[in-house]
């Protein structure tokens, strides 16, 4: 499935054990050996909601939140009770998820967290000015993000500035690395250096933090349109400090994948 181009491989683990080793993500990432996928997401139940949702990066690592993908498994949750409504767990919390008109689901991506701890960076600072070239802002989703507004996203590059930021001393636990160039007070245009996933075509949580930290500078209303080279998501940052992020999802395939090669070492 993909939300906004942003694809995954989404594997049911509710009924049957399912182990994945980082070998098995990897493999199942990558677009040549395995599926290919820009995130693993294994299903697991749980009786605190509707499901669970295990997150795991192409490099094999575990990944805390992805909006994208909670729209998708939403939709699978709807698809398979009737429902227009329920609430995804992940390591970083619940988020309630609902349908909306044309086929458009909003997830509810819990507050921003914008103290340095919460980030978390390795040291005491503002987090609206992070000290560090180009002044970028950074919050949590979930995950870590530092976004860097610039005036022209086409004379940024990307692909170089992405991996060296991402491992930046001042991000302990590694960090999203978002471009926004800001079109208007409710239209920001954003490109994203995954964590753990490299350049994608979307990033529901990096489009999340982008308005936030977009709203804290006074570039924006507190409602936008992101647009992503997938595709475009419209995130609100509510009053009460939730992010609200609603978008598109599609289902690329159905398919079998042999077990045994994902829990290989």
């Amino acid at each position: 499935m993909h939300g906004a181009g942003n694809d995954f491989v989404i594997l049911d683990a509710r009924q049957v054990e399912l182990p994945i080793t980082p070998d098995g993500a990897r493999w199942l990432a990558d677009r040549n050996l395995g599926v290919g996928a820009e995130q693993i997401i294994r299903l697991e139940p749980t009786p605190d909601a509707d499901v669970f949702m295990r997150i795991f990066n192409p490099d094999g690592s575990e990944a805390g939140a992805c909006g994208n993908a909670t729209r998708c498994v939403a939709r699978l949750i709807f698809e398979e009770t009737g429902r227009g409504h329920a609430v995804v767990q992940t390591i970083a919390g619940l988020l309630p998820v609902r349908a909306l008109h044309e086929g458009l689901i909003e997830a509810d991506m819990g507050p921003a967290r914008l103290g340095w701890e919460s980030v978390p960076l390795a040291r005491a600072m503002d987090t609206l000015h992070l000290d560090m070239p180009g002044d970028p802002a950074a919050c949590s989703m979930g995950n870590p993000h530092a976004t860097f507004f610039v005036p022209d996203l086409a004379a940024v590059d990307v692909a170089t500035r992405g991996p060296a930021l991402e491992h930046d001393p001042l991000f302990p636990d590694r960090a999203n690395i978002g471009f926004a160039q800001i079109l208007g007070a409710q239209e920001i245009r954003l490109v994203m250096w995954e964590r753990g996933a490299g350049m994608t075509r979307a990033c529901g949580s990096g489009a999340c933090a982008t308005l936030v930290n977009a709203h804290r500078r006074g570039l924006t209303g507190r409602r936008a349109e992101v647009h992503l080279p997938g595709g475009t998501l419209t995130i609100t940052w509510r009053e009460d400090g939730h992010v609200l992020m609603e978008g598109p999802t599609a289902l690329s395939f159905l398919g079998e994948l042999d077990g045994a090669r994902l829990a290989a070492a």
